[in-house]
């Protein structure tokens, strides 16, 4: 049925081999991935997955779904009713804690959820799947297809993970929603930038009497020791329920730049372990699954985000937060605008109108961002130092207006078109400083 289109695909032979054709191909099915083909499939445009793994599949992440997370999911319709709620934010450092409550906010809810990216990410897939996506698991993605006549992405080369034969799928945009290794967007030649922040995260699962906590626990300090009395260690840690008796508990470390920090993670964790209350369980015979570690490329590290047919959304185009190492809110986001861009370009005439259609996308995730991870990129500079954070802990914290208000920025909770003077504040600094 070669040069037939049959239930949304199209089959063309190029020489020995045939190619399916499709509208929009999406590499990576994980919430960036989602979310584009959601809103692609929605639409009625024929979108196909690549993913290479099979769900459901763990992925290193904290799990934690900030207010602008839970916006997001919400706009796709998942149901989360079942999700563990949080409803602030416990903060430790410097003696102090401190606990400040999610704000009351027009654009998101007022609580954040924690759910673990094997159930997150099986649920994004079918809610895709739902809406017409088709999906393709065990397909790894080799190398990006690329038109003899113009240069431009015009599909991509893949493998079937248990077969090993090479499969070619060509489409009119190819979305890179491939995490950190970006590998479309690597061979296109769009190398991340040095001098963007770059976080780690380390993280895993223990049985706990701390699994009925109803806020997400952040730990600013991280002491060898005994407080005051040892060395500070790099990074914060973290801790928060997941469900069935299970926390989440991690942590990680931000530096301003892509250069590698020579920290070892696993030994800082350990450290953490031998130093926390022993009525929190967080013992080996409580650990649920082993600690793994991931790298957050953060404040647009890999761009443009648009060129040649080719779109970057997620991770692959660098969109974690370098103020909390927060990047679903942002696959997501930047999923539902990649395909609304793509959804106008397909409609438009002419080769002129499709491109002004997609150079939407990467105006309106700097004007969305831009600002806001530029502040990032200043925090991280100033915090990446364990005595300036110190400092900021020690003195900082016992100030509630400021707490409150130093939440709602490195959270990304704050009405950007609308709100309170501290929304306000912080969109008139997004705005102040260069977009990144």
């Amino acid at each position: 049925m070669c040069g037939e289109r049959v239930r949304g695909v199209r089959c063309e032979r190029r020489g020995d081999q045939m190619a399916e054709e499709h509208d929009v191909i999406v590499v990576g099915g994980g919430p960036a991935g989602a979310a584009t083909a959601y809103y692609l499939a929605r639409a009625g445009i024929d979108v196909l997955v690549l993913e290479k793994a099979a769900f459901p599949r763990d992925k290193i992440c904290g799990d934690g779904l900030t207010p602008r997370a839970v916006a997001e999911l919400h706009r796709m319709g998942i149901n989360t009713s079942a999700w563990v709620k949080n409803f602030g934010l416990r903060t430790y450092g410097g003696g102090h804690t401190v606990e400040v409550p999610w704000p009351e906010l027009a654009s998101m809810p007022n609580y954040g959820l924690a759910c673990p990216r094997r159930e997150l990410d099986s649920t994004l897939i079918q809610r895709a799947v739902s809406a017409g996506a088709q999906l393709r698991e065990g397909v790894n993605v080799t190398a990006p297809i690329r038109s003899e006549r113009t240069g431009r992405v015009a599909g991509v080369v893949a493998k079937q993970a248990r077969k090993g034969g090479e499969l070619r799928f060509t489409s009119r945009y190819v979305v890179d929603a491939g995490g950190v290794s970006a590998r479309l967007a690597t061979a296109m030649g769009r190398q991340k930038k040095m001098n963007r922040p770059m976080g780690v995260a380390y993280r895993t699962y223990f049985q706990s009497p701390h699994a009925d906590i109803d806020m997400m626990e952040s730990h600013l300090e991280l002491w060898e020791g005994e407080p005051h009395a040892s060395d500070l260690m790099p990074g914060y840690g973290w801790i928060f329920a997941v469900g069935d008796g299970l926390v989440n508990v991690g942590l990680g470390s931000l530096s301003s730049t892509a250069a590698p920090t020579g920290l070892d993670y696993r030994a800082m964790f350990h450290t953490w372990m031998k130093n926390v209350p022993p009525e929190w369980g967080f013992t080996e015979e409580n650990q649920v699954g082993q600690l793994r570690g991931a790298a957050l490329p953060m404040a647009f590290n890999r761009t443009p985000h648009y060129a040649d047919g080719l779109l970057l959304v997620g991770d692959a185009g660098g969109m974690v937060s370098p103020f909390n190492g927060e990047g679903i809110a942002y696959a997501l986001q930047s999923g539902r605008c990649a395909a609304d861009a793509i959804n106008q370009a397909l409609h438009r005439p002419t080769i002129t109108s499709e491109e002004a259609a997609l150079a939407q996308y990467p105006r309106l995730m700097r004007q969305e961002l831009g600002g806001y991870y530029t502040l990032g990129r200043i925090f991280a500079a100033l915090i990446e130092r364990p005595e300036i954070m110190h400092l900021c802990v020690q003195y900082g914290l016992p100030r509630p207006t400021l707490m409150r208000l130093v939440m709602k920025l490195l959270s990304d909770s704050y009405d950007r078109a609308d709100g309170d003077w501290m929304d306000k504040l912080i969109t008139g600094l997004t705005k102040a400083v260069p977009r990144a």
